[in-house]
Formats: C-alpha cells, structure tokens, sequence
C-alpha cells in the first residue's frame, strides 16, 4: 500500500448503491413496530394497511384522480412485465433504449413476446436516442432514466397528446425526482426500493384511463401468467387498486414504505424530494468539472441523471487497459471504499461501461456526498499507483 494519507472525515452513512438505496435518513428498525404482522393481508386491518398506503403514494406522486396505482409482486422488474405481457400486441411497438434495463425490454418484446411489428430505437451509454422517431400510432416504451448509464430523459415534450397508442414508461429511478408530466403517460412502473429507500421486492403499477381501456378492450395473443393479470373478461380488477394484491406482500415492508411516505411528506414532499436529488447530483458533478481523472460519460448535459450519476475515468494508462483491466480497476476502487466504510457498492452496472456509479437520489444526504469526494481522489490514486 503506499503512502497516501487517506481523508480525516468519512460519510456518516456510506450508502450509495443505486439499488437498493439508502434508507430514509433517521431510519431504525424502530420504524416497523406499527406493521400488521401475523394477520392476513386479506384481513380489513391489512386491506386498510395496503389502502392507505395507496392513497398515501397517489398523494406523494400527485397523480390525477383518474389514474390508478396498485402494488404488485417483483419489484420494478415484475411490474414492467406485467404491463408489457397484459397491454402491448394490439398495435405495433417502438422500443427505445440506451441502457442495460432498457435493452432487456428489447429483449422481452422480441424474444420472450415474439412480436413482428416492433421497431428498437438503440443509442450508445452516455447518449439518448432520437425520440423524435417515435410513431404515436404505436405504442411507446421507455424507460424515464437510464440507471445503469447515468443519462435521463430531461422532459416529455417529444410525446404527443394526441397520440393513438400507449405510452409505457419505466420510471423506477425517475418518480419523485424529477417532474413527470402524467398527461404524456399511459403507464409507469416503479419500485419503492429506489427514491423511497424502502425494503424491495414490491412494485408499483399506475395505468392511465387509456391504459385501463385497453386493459379492458384487448385481449393478448399469449398466455399471461396470474402474477401479471390486473384484468380478465373485459374487467379490471379493481380490488387490486384498492389494496387487494394479486399474491401475499410483505407487511414489513408495507409499514416501511409508509414510513418512508411520511418522511418524505415532512421533507416538503414531491417537490422536497426532488430539490434533494438536484442539489445532490449537482455535488458530483461539479466533481467531475472539477478532476483531473473523474469524466462525465453524459454527452448533453441536460440529460444527466438526478439519481445514479455515472463516473468515467480519464485517464490514458487506464484507457490502454483492455476491459478486463479496466473493470479490475474500478473493482479494486470500490473495494478500497467498501474496506475503508466510506463507500459501498458504486462499482457500475457489470453490463454498462467501467467506471463508478453514485446514487444520489432523495434519501441521500448531501454532507455525506461531500465527505465521500476526497475518498473517490484517494482511493483512485491509491491503485493507479499500485495498478499503472
């Protein structure tokens, strides 16, 4: 090891995985003592648990009346699925991706739906791809930030109103912060592990009136496993949006959301929420403006994510290195941090390009990411020396 002094200060809490995140600051077990354990979630006092907790995220989200929100099995993940395998096949589809979790929606409608009308709309990390190709006669997916490439999708403008098809987006690492404008989506999906910091395994599905007609009107060519069915027959399943799950949720994890809806009502809500995400993700990249060896990959950016900010590394030893090198590196920097208990999990995405990934969403604390600055220097120089 040679002898680089290490920063006097560390991160209070060093949680910066970009899934899961970083609880709600104040979090202690203490928080699940109210959950409705040992009772049935069919029962009136887990219903009206699962209800409330509804409503309290419709409020959060300040979704319009008419859009309806359930909480389903699989996280992000199973929700998304469950959109894609009940809602696509009546029209053709535009896929548009740019990022490890966007692709495997490419994959999803090609390979495991089979579906011959379908046109990909692929960019490079770091990049977005031309949405002004998008064909609102057809139905629309995309996923509202790329979390594994650390480029987001600043606005909604490109989305027409008065658009024929679907508009199913993927906003797990987007909702609560930054804006979204509900009038340009039909369908969004997200998972409460994320900007809340609440215990995983649940989704959340929100349908637009116009998702629920086609819910309702179509009928999809494939078998659609009961995980994935919100309607049968011509009916939606309105219990499901009222607190009726399709399978057992955990209620543990049920009063942890809650709690987590009630911090963030009293951090100043939506809007509190995202101003915390903004001032957070701004800490890292004034960072990168600032280093000789720290690169922002985003290519507009107007486009840098608010949440999982991805660090590149310029460096010309570095880039000689073959992939393989590259991700030892990185590999190495982060064990460094993890050993030290001044970073945990902020290696990238193994499917994205090697560098560092930061989550920097809401429950993060802006002093925190302050704290953890001179650690990414150290830790960066301290294998460059031993690696280069």
């Amino acid at each position: 090891m040679t002898g680089i002094a290490k920063p006097p200060i560390k991160p209070a809490r060093p949680f910066f995985s970009s899934g899961p995140c970083a609880k709600p600051p104040g979090w202690s077990p203490d928080w699940l003592t109210g959950a409705v354990t040992g009772r049935s979630h069919r029962s009136d006092v887990g219903k009206q648990a699962l209800g409330d907790l509804i409503g309290a995220l419709k409020r959060l989200l300040q979704l319009p009346p008419d859009y309806q929100l359930a909480i389903v099995p699989g996280s992000d993940t199973g929700a998304f699925e469950m959109a894609m395998w009940s809602l696509i096949g009546a029209r053709g589809v535009d896929v548009f991706a740019w990022d490890v979790f966007g692709r495997l929606w490419v994959r999803d409608v090609v390979e495991e739906l089979g579906l011959r009308d379908c046109s990909i709309h692929d960019a490079p990390f770091g990049h977005l791809p031309g949405f002004a190709k998008a064909d609102f006669d057809r139905d629309i997916v995309f996923t509202a930030n790329g979390t594994t490439s650390g480029v987001r999708v600043p606005d909604l403008d490109w989305i027409a109103d008065d658009r024929r098809g679907l508009t199913l987006c993927d906003a797990t690492s987007a909702v609560l912060a930054q804006d979204l404008d509900w009038s340009k989506l039909d369908v969004v999906t997200f998972s409460w592990q994320k900007c809340l910091g609440s215990e995983a395994a649940h989704g959340v599905l929100i349908l637009s009136p116009r998702a629920v007609e086609r819910a309702v009107s179509f009928e999809p060519p494939w078998p659609v496993p009961k995980l994935f069915r919100f309607a049968r027959n011509g009916t939606l399943d309105d219990g499901l949006f009222t607190g009726q799950t399709i399978n057992t949720p955990s209620m543990l994890c049920v009063e942890d959301c809650a709690r987590a809806v009630a911090w963030a009502d009293a951090s100043g809500g939506l809007h509190g929420l995202q101003a915390r995400a903004e001032r957070n993700a701004a800490i890292i990249w004034d960072f990168m403006a600032r280093s000789d060896w720290a690169r922002d990959p985003a290519a507009d950016p107007a486009t840098r994510s608010l949440t999982s900010v991805v660090i590149g590394i310029a460096d010309g030893n570095f880039e000689r290195l073959d992939e393989a090198g590259q991700r030892r590196f990185v590999s190495d920097m982060a064990a460094l941090l993890e050993r030290e208990g001044a970073a945990f999990d902020i290696a990238g995405h193994r499917g994205a390009p090697p560098g560092l990934r930061i989550w920097t969403g809401p429950t993060v604390e802006a002093e925190d990411l302050s704290a953890l600055l001179p650690w990414l220097d150290w830790a960066y120089k301290t294998v460059r020396a031993g690696s280069l």
